[in-house]
């Protein structure tokens, strides 16, 4: 593009969304520089805050016309650089649009703009007496287009799913500006492709989410969590098969935190107080939401007695309180929150047969040992759906070396047949080692798919593959 048409398109592009719509220069914060994994910062050339739909049309039209990049951005917690801005890329930002436009109790639905934040959509269904079940440790400052855009998981997914389960509709801005608009609350729309699936997991690249109808469910009125510690890994997979059989629908949450993640938190994180001592192999927090207060704290105590009697645990604390809960539940989040005391540390998420978790654990550490002796690293994650997270520190050039440690992660797990993300995306930092995961006949339909929806390619371009 040339300079003279490069200078009419910011004009234009400021035009659209007004003085308050748009920052430049050293008016953008570094937050929009780069994703919490900070492995790269480069600031956009422009960034828009558009505070409508027909805005975000409007942007993405002029972009397509003069071949212009978009970085779409939510609350740039990812992992992958999906959202971090390239050379010569301007960044969308949402912070702008997070209304939650309307919460439903009579169809359990909630219709929210994409910059809203979690937390927000999750307290506004609690005050209608309802649930949002999505939630991960970032829920204060993720916003739902982000969770939606890399299909998110989080706690409780072996009970309510991924993102792309909570969602009724969907309103989304293709490359050329054409909004697609289905943001109806049909639980039952079996008329032809569910087209927000094309949008949810696709990190950005085949279209912007802009708007969302959500599915809510009915909030539980008991709580019971527990954790309880666990030698091997093969009983760690025999409790849930057991606690999955005893609690049935109840069971909410299976998370499991490895030792070597259990001390870290011990060591770096202040605000979390682990419960017990930290001589056992694993501590598994597991969480059953029902809506029989007294059955089902005694469904979950009988079950909790019957594994231990069958030798599974080794020492279990329920929790009887809602401060024991929280403070149960602020042990497994800290497990994200041991960088500052680390160093910088790269973060992984993975997916496995839960048959291959115990294996996985103990070869990755004999690997990643064999080339860096001091190496530390922590493991831990939702096991219910096999999903396994680890942070690895290797030293001052833990960022320089990240290529050859991603290679020893993913070719394991490329060996178990395991996906090389489980609920955080390709972005820039997967797109190598997505062939470790996908056929050459699925990324070649996907890339079809992405040259169909964006033929100019400016949405995301390079990300994913």
């Amino acid at each position: 593009m040339a300079a003279c048409e490069s200078e009419l398109l910011i004009e234009s592009l400021k035009a659209i969304v007004g003085l308050a719509g748009y920052r430049e220069g050293v008016d953008i914060e570094s937050k929009n520089y780069q994703d919490a994994m900070g492995a790269r910062s480069i600031p956009p050339v422009l960034l828009l805050r558009p505070d409508s739909t027909e805005q975000v049309s409007e942007i993405l039209k002029a972009c397509h016309g003069a071949g212009q990049p978009i970085a779409p951005q939510g609350g740039m917690t990812g992992l992958v650089s999906a959202a971090a801005p390239l050379e010569g890329e301007i960044s969308l930002s949402f912070e702008r649009m997070k209304k939650v436009v309307e919460v439903d109790p009579f169809t359990s639905s909630m219709t929210v703009e994409a910059g809203a934040e979690l937390q927000t959509i999750q307290e506004k269904a609690d005050a209608h007496g309802l649930l949002f079940p999505l939630d991960l440790g970032a829920r204060g400052s993720c916003t739902i287009g982000g969770n939606l855009s890399t299909n998110a998981g989080g706690n409780r997914v072996i009970r309510y799913g991924m993102a792309r389960e909570l969602v009724v509709g969907l309103e989304a801005v293709l490359a050329d500006g054409t909004i697609i608009d289905g943001l109806h609350k049909l639980r039952k729309n079996n008329t032809g492709y569910d087209l927000k699936q094309l949008f949810i997991g696709s990190e950005g690249t085949l279209g912007v989410i802009t708007r969302a109808v959500l599915k809510l469910s009915p909030k539980p009125s008991s709580q019971v969590v527990a954790m309880c510690a666990v030698n091997d890994f093969a009983k760690v997979a025999d409790l849930l098969v057991h606690v999955q059989a005893g609690l049935g629908a109840n069971l909410s949450a299976f998370e499991v935190i490895w030792n070597n993640t259990y001390k870290l938190i011990d060591q770096h994180v202040p605000h979390a107080t682990v419960p017990m001592d930290d001589h056992y192999g694993f501590y598994v927090l597991i969480e059953s939401m029902g809506s029989h207060a007294e059955k089902d704290s005694d469904l979950f105590l009988e079950v909790l007695s019957q594994v231990s009697e069958g030798k599974l645990i080794e020492e279990v604390i329920v929790a009887d309180s809602d401060t024991k809960i929280k403070n149960l539940w602020t042990v497994r989040d800290a497990a994200a929150e041991i960088y500052p005391g680390v160093g910088y540390m790269h973060t992984y998420d993975v997916s496995l047969n839960v048959d291959d978790m115990g294996y996985f654990g103990e070869e990755v550490e004999v690997r990643l040992r064999a080339e860096w002796p001091d190496a530390i690293l922590g493991l831990f994650g939702h096991i219910g759906d096999g999903n396994v997270h680890i942070v690895i520190h290797v030293g001052e050039d833990t960022l320089r070396l990240h290529l050859q440690i991603d290679e020893i992660i993913y070719g394991l797990i490329q060996e178990l047949h395991g996906a090389v993300s489980a609920e955080h995306g390709i972005g820039l930092m997967k797109k190598q080692f997505l062939p470790y995961s996908k056929s050459e006949s699925e990324i070649a339909l996907m890339k079809a798919l992405k040259h169909t929806m964006d033929p100019q390619g400016i949405l995301n371009p390079g990300r994913v593959f």
